[in-house]
């Protein structure tokens, strides 16, 4: 069907040509000139030649008239949104590691500009992003941004020789050092070979001591690697009693480590020596935890009996027991001054001893799991931290001073051990089902500083170095991972006390 416009305009050139040049405007054209028109009273049909382009334009598809011609595209199928193409390619992580350093020093050059803002806008008299992030991000106490007083007299005022443009305040905020950012390898630094590593969430079989020697229970024998040697030494077998070790701790002072057996006696041997010194008896079952108190060892077995005995008495005098727990005792752990206990068992229950009573003198009842996970905040007096088993998931904390429950969070998977940093207030936390991750928490904020992945099995065992920076991480795969989680800064910002009897030697 022909356009109307078009037909009209096509009309009109028809009428032109049937009046010729030299007739007068009032004659009227002649019979043959315009026999078609006389004939027909209509043009005739237009036909265009083929892959022609129409002379007046092409007709518009449109709902209105005219000669712009719009093809429809309706039909076809292009992708035009390039930011939800999915990008699997090897430079994915690289980019999105890029994006994330990137945001990073957005985030800190933006907190410094709005510093600038508050000091040149508002006098807040910032002076040092370093130590006063929380002051420069936080609002101001006034809720007013205009403030109508009398005018005072301004002690910092800008030298009038001073050509920076900002107030001095400013210019000292600026040249102020930035927070350094934290940078935690996700990579392992170093990474063993752990051999019949035992794949039981009860067991308690990897240990760091004072003198840099770790200690690993690896089916029935006791091995000792040295951190600054890479020596490996085989302390005991207990092939030939058909036992096997089930938990390994070292004391305070690195010379003595205690093993925990299947058939529910503790060794006790000089690794100075490689010398058995003490056989400690008692349990009917196997021991899985143990702590040391000085010379005194603490340990729970699955008789879910708690014994505590001095290791430098015959083993022949009784021991001191503690009953409370309905089911195995999975976990314990001194706090800081040596004063409290707290264990930790698969009848999901939390309790905390003291020194003179046999029964708990706090109980805590919150998880739905079992507690292997306990650690004592070295920086929070009273603070205590535990985890619960997989039906749990959660990381609880508490305050023993006054026996009240405090923040939680869900970290989503089996939290099977936890550590608290020793020189800034984080800590570690190892995972089983079904991430079997590692995490760094931020106290009291409990947001994730980093996460650390490589185990393919649950992450059993953790241990601390001597220095607090680098930790160790045993699972079913039968290995061991060495990671750099924790920093020294914070101990190096230490006041020395004139009171502090042990800090010089006259």
């Amino acid at each position: 069907m022909i356009n109307q416009d078009y037909e009209r305009r096509l009309l009109q050139q028809t009428e032109k040509a049937c009046w010729s040049p030299s007739m007068s405007p009032v004659k009227t054209p002649t019979k043959d000139s315009c026999s078609y028109m006389d004939r027909i009273g209509t043009p005739p049909p237009f036909s265009p030649p083929p892959f022609s382009s129409p002379q007046f334009g092409s007709p518009s598809r449109g709902p209105t008239n005219g000669d712009r011609f719009i093809p429809a595209r309706a039909g076809n199928n292009w992708q035009t949104q390039f930011a939800m193409i999915a990008d699997n390619s090897p430079g994915k992580k690289l980019r999105e590691n890029s994006d994330a350093s990137r945001e990073n020093r957005e985030c800190r050059d933006s907190a410094a500009y709005v510093c600038l803002l508050k000091n040149e806008l508002l006098q807040a008299g910032i002076e040092d992003m370093k130590t006063d992030d929380r002051r420069a991000l936080a609002p101001l106490h006034s809720g007013n941004l205009f403030q109508y007083s009398t005018p005072t007299k301004r002690h910092n005022i800008t030298s009038p020789y001073s050509i920076s443009p900002v107030s001095a305040r400013s210019q000292k905020l600026l040249r102020s050092p930035r927070k350094a950012t934290r940078k935690i390898s996700r990579i392992p630094f170093k990474v063993l070979d752990a051999p019949e590593l035992g794949d039981d969430f009860y067991l308690n079989l990897v240990d760091w001591s004072g003198l840099n020697i770790l200690s690993v229970g690896l089916g029935t024998c006791v091995y000792l690697w040295s951190a600054c040697t890479s020596q490996v030494t085989r302390l005991c077998d207990l092939s030939g009693d058909t036992n096997s070790v089930t938990s390994v701790a070292w004391n305070e002072r690195g010379n003595l480590v205690a093993v925990g057996t299947h058939l529910g006696y503790i060794q006790i041997w000089d690794t100075a020596v490689s010398k058995m010194v003490n056989k400690l008896q008692g349990h009917s079952s196997r021991v899985g935890a143990l702590a040391w108190n000085g010379d005194t060892l603490v340990s729970g077995s699955r008789d879910r009996l708690i014994m505590q005995k001095d290791v430098r008495t015959p083993s022949i005098l009784p021991e001191r027991r503690l009953v409370g727990h309905r089911q195995e005792v999975c976990g314990l752990k001194w706090s800081p001054d040596n004063q409290y206990l707290a264990s930790g068992g698969n009848d999901n229950r939390l309790y905390v001893w003291n020194l003179h009573s046999l029964s708990p003198v706090q109980t805590y009842t919150e998880h739905v799991a079992a507690v292997k996970a306990i650690a004592w905040s070295p920086h929070h007096h009273g603070l205590l931290a535990s985890g619960g088993g997989t039906a749990d998931r959660c990381i609880r904390f508490w305050n023993t001073l006054t026996g009240q429950p405090m923040q939680s969070v869900d970290t989503n998977s089996q939290v099977c051990n936890l550590a608290w940093s020793k020189h800034s207030s984080e800590l570690v936390s190892t995972h089983g089902y079904s991430q079997n991750q590692i995490l760094v928490w931020k106290y009291p904020s409990l947001s994730q500083v980093a996460k650390l992945t490589g185990h393919s099995t649950r992450v059993l065992y953790l241990a601390m170095s001597p220095d607090g920076e680098a930790i160790v991480t045993g699972a079913g795969d039968e290995t061991l991972r060495f990671w750099n989680v924790f920093s020294k800064t914070r101990s190096q910002k230490e006041n020395k006390s004139v009171l502090n009897l042990f800090s010089s030697i006259r």
